[in-house]
């Protein structure tokens, strides 16, 4: 029988103007501007794409939006799971969106601090969705998004 295994976790910090998270050092930080940033899995032919939005009086709209674009790929999914996500402590609110079936991303996820931070996240991988084929390496990629929304922290 076929078994796969991915390397356990080493991590590593990213920061950015706004906010900092702990990620895969197995990932490659291939590109990143002032409002977003991508993790590139070569090994896994995947990718996770940030964007940051700030926060003005438009709270809102920009959960409407998160959870809008996560449930455009019910068409092809057989299912979604909402995973609420809590931090008090460090003011971090959100939901992790786990997809499966054969959709275009097999997870996506946004925090909060509600009064001036947004950051949503996706996972897609380069190849025609196959949900047997990619689902060992979307479940190690689901529990890096995890992490990193464990460890996302915003700057002052």
């Amino acid at each position: 029988m076929l078994r796969l295994e991915f390397p356990e976790a080493k991590m590593g910090k990213i920061e950015t103007d706004r906010f900092q998270f702990q990620y895969n050092e197995i990932a490659r930080l291939k590109s990143q501007t002032s409002n977003s940033l991508e993790l590139d899995y070569p090994s896994m032919k995947g990718s996770i794409f940030i964007n940051y939005k700030t926060v003005e009086r438009n709270l809102e709209k920009l959960l409407s939006d998160a959870q809008k674009f996560s449930y455009e790929h019910s068409v092809k999914a057989d299912g979604i799971m909402e995973q609420p996500f809590i931090n008090d402590e460090n003011k971090v609110y959100g939901m992790f969106y786990e997809v499966t079936g054969d959709a275009a991303s097999q997870a996506q996820f946004y925090v909060t601090d509600s009064t001036e931070h947004f950051v949503t996240g996706s996972l897609y991988f380069y190849a025609k969705p196959n949900y047997d084929s990619i689902y060992p390496a979307a479940e190690y990629l689901q529990n890096d998004i995890r992490k990193m929304m464990e460890t996302l922290r915003w700057k002052k």
